[in-house]
């Protein structure tokens, strides 16, 4: 009896700590609201992505990233510095596969955590960063691209 209540337990608390994994747009959102703040620039920023990586236009990607972006492609890390670098590069650094995920991306199927948003299954991290003392100006662009 101790080793099952001890198993739904630890079960409870991985499933609290996790990340929240909404069933609908509207769930996603209230989470991005509640953790993050600024859905509205969210939704402007999914936007410009999600076109950007559906019509093939590096630069609108590029445009997105908070620099240094960290990209995980061909068994490799690379820092990416400036926008210039990760449209130079961009055939090299992202799959097919991921360009594809990442352009028929749903709400619903979002990672929210307090580190960020996760688009197809983690392939790329957006977050909000402040632009202010205060935070009540924010930007949110791609921190990560992970194939």
């Amino acid at each position: 009896m101790r080793h099952t209540i001890l198993a739904v337990t630890l079960t409870a608390a991985l499933v609290l700590a996790g990340p929240v994994l909404a069933q609908s747009e509207e769930d996603v959102l209230d989470s991005i609201e509640n953790i993050h703040g600024d859905v509205d620039g969210f939704n402007e920023a999914f936007a410009l992505m999600q076109d950007a990586f559906l019509f093939g236009n590096p630069t609108a990607i590029a445009d997105l990233g908070l620099y240094p972006l960290t990209v995980n492609a061909n068994g490799e890390v690379y820092d990416i510095f400036e926008a210039q670098d990760l449209v130079d590069n961009f055939d090299s650094l992202l799959t097919g596969e991921t360009i594809d995920a990442l352009a028929s991306q749903d709400y619903a199927d979002l990672i929210v955590t307090s580190e960020g948003v996760g688009f197809a299954n983690g392939a790329l991290w957006m977050t909000s960063i402040c632009l202010d003392d205060d935070c009540a100006d924010t930007q949110w662009g791609i921190l990560s691209i992970n194939n």
